[in-house]
């Protein structure tokens, strides 16, 4: 326990956060502007620890930490600082005849204390952007940093108390003990991300309190590849976005679906992009990351035998390194195929066409992305209407979540929900109807 004293329960924290939220002081908008505007100032102040315990757990560059971390989630906070008056603004609502005289209007009224649980992969932006939506929501937040990312855990328990209101934002640390712990208080909304497995039982916990909950899962994003796109530029947007994080990246490329000719020439220009993106050894490329933890290593190397390795394949279980991979030849029911890879391993399935394309990602779990590289206007337009996703990439992976105007979150397996910009405001609020008539 990071806030309040050593011996606070997980009850005792969200009693104290609950009472403070019931004062009313959260609500105020000058407040949460106040509280973004501190929890900016811990990500440029303090940017640089948070570098550091990034490259500890996770072997990310500085450069990395930055872009995808520390200021992605200041951008986050900006957009919401510029425009959260006018989202908080009443709307209007118009009312029937037999009303006449009557005004309607609704309002966005804070959920109350709320649970933001985050993974390890990208462990400060995955838990500081929902915290910003919660707290421009006007709630209290009681944020769980992942275990498994042990620097970054302890380096956000330190910080976010020096910058953020202590009575009304808490951290708790720890492992599962901790997180069942918390699971078990009511909560008013549940922010998970991480897999469908935990997933489920945060659900099952939220649902013996009634408590809403948003779940950002992940599974296997497909690529679609059409014939006859400039495949060096696929290669080097598909490479770019599959091994950011040493391919740690709930939205990251899982595998690829092409023709035979284009899987071919495909195959060829990923090996090339590795090269030019990490050099010809990725284990002494500086902006080269490293697997989390042996247990997610010793699963991925489990997975390497599933094609024929166009490029790739090195591992060093000391490092906690795996190079990055390409695959080719892979069976649509290889091993690599069987679950979400979270690792630096590409495989290319080949299909006849577009026809079988839809087919083999409809016949799967719903993934929370699905990226398309075709100039051909009717292919996009099938692969919008007959699939199910989270979210679409056009021709660029992964940029879509850079987009704050732009809801971001899962369906089906992929999860349920959706923030990003006032989407998270909407998501940590509870949009209330009010209906005035005059007496007299």
């Amino acid at each position: 326990m990071s806030a309040g004293t050593a011996v606070e329960t997980p009850a005792d924290v969200v009693a104290r956060l609950r009472t403070a939220f019931r004062t009313g002081r959260t609500r105020d908008l000058a407040r949460r502007t106040a509280q973004l505007t501190r929890l900016r100032a811990l990500l440029t102040e303090r940017g640089d620890e948070l570098a550091e315990a990034l490259r500890a757990d996770l072997g990310k560059s500085r450069k990395e930490a930055y872009r995808t971390e520390i200021d992605f989630t200041v951008r986050e906070i900006d957009h919401t600082l510029e425009r959260l008056e006018g989202w908080l603004e009443p709307e209007p609502a118009p009312v029937p005849a037999v009303l006449a005289g009557a005004t309607a209007h609704t309002v966005q009224d804070p959920l109350g204390v709320v649970l933001v649980i985050a993974p390890w992969n990208y462990p400060v932006q995955l838990l500081l952007a929902p915290v910003a939506g919660a707290l421009a929501a006007g709630n209290a937040v009681v944020a769980k940093p992942s275990e498994l990312a042990p620097a970054t855990s302890a380096a956000l328990a330190r910080l976010l108390p020096e910058y953020l209101d202590r009575d009304t934002v808490a951290v708790v640390e720890g492992g599962v003990p901790e997180t069942t712990a918390l699971l078990a208080e009511r909560f008013d909304h549940i922010f998970y991300t991480g897999n469908a497995t935990v997933g489920r039982i945060v659900m099952a916990a939220a649902a013996k309190h009634l408590t809403p909950v948003t779940l950002e899962l992940g599974g296997k994003s497909p690529a679609f590849v059409d014939r006859g796109t400039d495949l060096k530029t696929v290669a080097a947007r598909l490479a770019s976005g599959k091994f950011l994080n040493a391919g740690q990246t709930c939205v990251a490329p899982d595998y690829v679906l092409a023709d035979p000719e284009t899987a071919g020439a495909l195959a060829d220009a990923l090996a090339a992009a590795v090269e030019d993106l990490f050099g010809e050894d990725a284990s002494v490329s500086p902006e080269y990351g490293r697997i989390v933890n042996e247990r997610h290593f010793d699963r991925l190397v489990g997975l390497l035998g599933s094609g024929r390795t166009v490029t790739g394949g090195a591992h060093d279980r000391d490092e906690k390194y795996i190079a990055p991979t390409v695959l080719a030849d892979v069976a649509p029911d290889s091993p690599v195929m069987r679950e979400e890879i979270f690792g630096p391993v590409l495989p290319i399935v080949t299909v006849r066409g577009l026809d079988e394309a839809i087919a083999f990602i409809n016949d799967r779990d719903k993934p929370l992305a699905l990226y398309a590289f075709t100039q051909d206007p009717s292919v996009r337009a099938r692969l919008l209407s007959e699939t199910s996703s989270g979210g679409v990439g056009m021709g660029l992976p992964l940029a879509h979540l850079t987009v704050s105007d732009l809801p971001f979150g899962g369906v089906g397996e992929s999860g349920m929900g959706n923030y990003h910009g006032r989407y998270s405001l909407e998501t940590f609020s509870h949009r209330k109807a009010v209906l005035d008539t005059p007496l007299g």
